[in-house]
This record gives structure tokens, C-alpha cells and sequence, in this order.
């Protein structure tokens, strides 16, 4: 059974106490007097947040939200130091925002091995032998250590994918997406067959490679909320290039112009920034019999539409080679 995809988790972590410093002293046959010889405790380990490539979705934490790195030992006589604790090393995926209470930012994990120390260790105790001075030659003091730092933080998954695939349910995006990369999403003839982002590796020339996201059907209202793509707009944010998929059958409930114009409305009402992105826009089920008048609106408005079939294969080709392209010039490097 694959796992419910989750985009949002709230955890507590906490990073580890130091261990507390010994009061002791040395006791040893012909040394009178030998003097203090508490060691200082550990240091508690720290909590991380790494990127692993591996995971694409926040699903680990729905079973688990409480983490806690190592405490340090105690420290010992002859001036043993405690040992350290160990640090915990917490996975998320690519993409992920850890935020405080408050809603400041601590941290952004877009690479594969970032580490980002998110609750601090605490420092050991100091052993007796810490406050011997010249007054004061049997000090009896030692301290105890700190708590680690400890707090409630938000995870939020904002999956990086080149090119995301946005249009209303049955556009044919899972089939698209299907058809260009090794991605197997569910693929039915009802709306909403989607239910999570899919995420696909598509080969371009030259031996490269790009990642697509096929993000669920949008309707209209989703940035104030209504259906489930308000759900998943995080989701083309990050995207450098947006992938219009516009229903060209007579099964279509809006034509492709009024599908067109409401997808850029919703886009510019839940980010200004989205309507700012790249566009390609392709008409998908050319498999189908398809007005030319349609067609031709569609490149008054637009300019330059690719006229596809995702379930015959037809025209993705050149449409997977425009993608490339607008990937590859200059001002859309990645910069991940």
C-alpha cells in the first residue's frame, strides 16, 4: 500500500541535557591531601534536520512527532569527562521549511545532505576540580547540566520540481506525466483522480534529465480555498516553468480559452510570483476530434500552443524538447 502523502507536520524536539559534574576527590595511599578531582559532564547532542533525496513526502512524522537527541554522562573522579551524547539526525525531503511557534523561519532544506541544526545540546556540569583556587583548596561545588533547547516546530513540504503540470481535473495530467517519465499515478475517467502530487523523472537530450510535477486538478475558488488544489499551490511555487494542460475534448466543462483564463486567475490570486513564471501551455486529447476554431482562438490569446495526445503520444515529443529548452536557458538554472 503506498503511504498517504503529507505535506505539513508539527514535531517537538529537544536536544540533549548535559550530563551533570562530579564533586569528587583523590583518594590515593601516601598522597595526603590529593585534592579535587570531579571531571565535567558531557555535552547533550543536537538535533539536525537533513535533506534526503529519497523521501518525497513529510509521512514518517504521522506516527512519530516526539524526537530527543542524546544526553551527555555524568562526569566522573581522576577527572573523567563524561562522554558527549550523540546527535539525532531528523530525514525530511527536499523542499521542506522548518518554522517556529511564532512563524519565523529557521530553516530551508533544498539540498541533498543539508544539515541544519534546529534544538541546540546543552553544555556539561562542571566537575569540583572546576573551583579549586588558592582560598579555596576542598571545593565541595559541581554543577549540574543545562536542559537542552526544546520546542515545537512546523514542518511544510514545498516539493522542488522544474516544470509543474497544473489544469482542472481530466485534463489528462497523470496521463501525461505517465507517459513522459516512470511515474504510475492513478488514472481514471472521474474527476479527482489525483489525490497527491506525483513527482516523475522525464529524459531530455543529451543524456539529462528534469523532474516534472503533476499537481492536482484545480477548479475555480481553489486559492480561496474550495476543492483540493488550494491543498497543493505550495507545490508550484518552486517550480521554474508552468505546464498549462488544457482539456481539448467536447467532454471539457469549460472551453480551453475559459480553462486558460481561469487557471492564470487562480494562480495570480494565491501568488503574484506564479503568474511571473514560464508558461508553456499545451492542448492535450488531440486524439480526439478538435475544432481548428478552437486551435485558433486558443494562439490569438496565447501565441504558441503544442496540440498533444498524453494517451497516444502524439506531439510530446516536441512538447518534452520546449520544456529542455526552457529549463536550460540562462535565467532558469536551477539553483538547488
Amino acid at each position: 500500500m503506498t503511504p498517504a502523502f503529507l505535506d505539513e507536520a508539527r514535531i517537538w524536539i529537544e536536544g540533549g541535557a548535559g550530563g551533570a559534574g562530579c564533586t569528587s576527590f583523590r583518594r590515593e595511599k601516601y598522597v595526603p591531601r590529593g585534592g579535587p578531582d570531579g571531571g565535567d559532564g558531557g555535552c547533550g547532542g543536537s538535533v539536525y534536520l537533513v535533506g534526503n533525496r529519497h523521501f518525497t513526502s513529510l509521512h514518517h512524522f504521522r506516527r512519530r512527532r516526539h524526537f530527543r537527541a542524546e544526553r551527555g554522562q555524568h562526569g566522573e573522579g581522576n577527572n573523567r569527562t563524561g562522554r558527549s551524547g550523540r546527535e539525532l539526525d531528523i530525514d525530511v525531503p527536499l523542499g521542506t521549511i522548518a518554522r517556529d511557534e511564532e512563524g519565523n523561519v529557521l530553516c530551508e532544506i533544498l539540498r541533498a545532505g543539508q544539515k541544519t541544526i534546529v534544538a541546540k545540546g546543552a553544555r556539561g556540569g562542571r566537575g569540583n576540580t572546576r573551583f579549586k583556587t588558592s582560598t579555596n583548596r576542598v571545593p565541595t561545588k559541581s554543577d549540574n547540566g543545562e536542559a537542552g533547547e526544546s520546542r515545537w516546530i512546523f514542518l511544510e513540504l514545498k516539493l522542488l520540481a522544474d516544470v509543474a503540470i497544473v489544469g482542472f481535473p481530466n485534463a489528462g495530467k497523470s496521463t501525461l506525466i505517465a507517459h513522459i517519465s516512470a511515474a504510475r499515478p492513478k488514472i481514471a475517467s472521474y474527476p479527482f483522480t489525483t489525490l497527491v502530487p506525483n513527482l516523475g523523472v522525464v529524459e531530455a537530450p543529451g543524456h539529462q534529465s528534469f523532474v516534472v510535477a503533476d499537481v492536482p486538478g484545480l477548479i475555480e475558488g481553489a486559492s480561496e480555498g474550495l476543492g483540493m488544489g488550494h491543498e497543493f499551490l505550495r507545490h508550484v511555487e518552486r517550480s521554474r516553468v508552468l505546464l498549462h494542460l488544457l482539456d481539448g475534448s467536447d467532454l471539457a466543462t469549460a472551453s480551453p480559452l475559459e480553462a486558460y483564463r481561469a487557471l492564470r486567475g487562480e494562480l495570480r490570486a494565491y501568488s503574484g510570483e506564479l503568474a511571473e513564471k514560464r508558461e508553456i501551455v499545451a492542448l492535450n486529447k488531440a486524439d480526439l476530434p478538435i475544432p481548428q476554431a478552437t486551435i485558433d482562438a486558443l494562439e490569438r490569446e496565447i501565441g504558441r500552443i503544442y496540440v498533444v495526445s498524453a494517451f497516444t503520444g502524439q506531439g510530446l515529443a516536441e512538447l518534452v524538447l520546449e520544456m529542455w529548452k526552457a529549463l536550460s536557458q540562462k535565467s532558469f538554472i536551477a539553483q538547488w
